[in-house]
């Protein structure tokens, strides 16, 4: 007889644990030229390409812990492509893979990043008012 195992959410520590390790690497590839940080961005989201996908909830809580962590040593802001690329790798940290979506919109114009799942649920999209106009994603990972 097959026994089915049911492995539970990582506690609340391992994400922030995840989301600390996750925001240090963003934060060092902040320092790179710039037309080196998108692939570099680009490349850590696909490093996750054969993990199994993760849940919405988990990317919510993923990113809530993200979105949480502070580094104590950076003093820069951490703007939306910081944190969706950390979301993304936190993700994959924890075993588990989402996607990296680059968007932008016309009117007001603007440039957005944020997390995904793989069946298409958005998470981080309501940041600069992305609900009241919505985000068009250019370019997921």
């Amino acid at each position: 007889m097959t026994r089915v195992l049911v492995v539970p959410e990582r506690s609340r520590w391992q994400l922030r644990l995840a989301a600390a390790v996750a925001l240090t690497v963003v934060v060092a590839v902040r320092v790179l030229p710039p037309g080196w940080r998108i692939r570099v961005r680009i490349a850590l989201a696909r490093v996750a390409r054969p993990l199994p996908p993760a849940s919405a909830g988990r990317v919510r809580a993923v990113y809530r812990a993200v979105a949480s962590c502070r580094l104590g040593w950076w003093r820069g802001q951490l703007d939306c492509k910081d944190r969706a690329a950390a979301t993304v790798l936190a993700t994959a940290l924890t075993g588990r893979r989402c996607r990296l979506v680059h968007g932008a919109r016309a009117l007001p114009s603007g440039f957005h990043s944020w997390a995904e799942t793989l069946d298409g649920t958005p998470v981080g999209t309501e940041e600069d008012n992305g609900g009241d106009h919505p985000w068009t994603a250019i370019h997921r990972t």
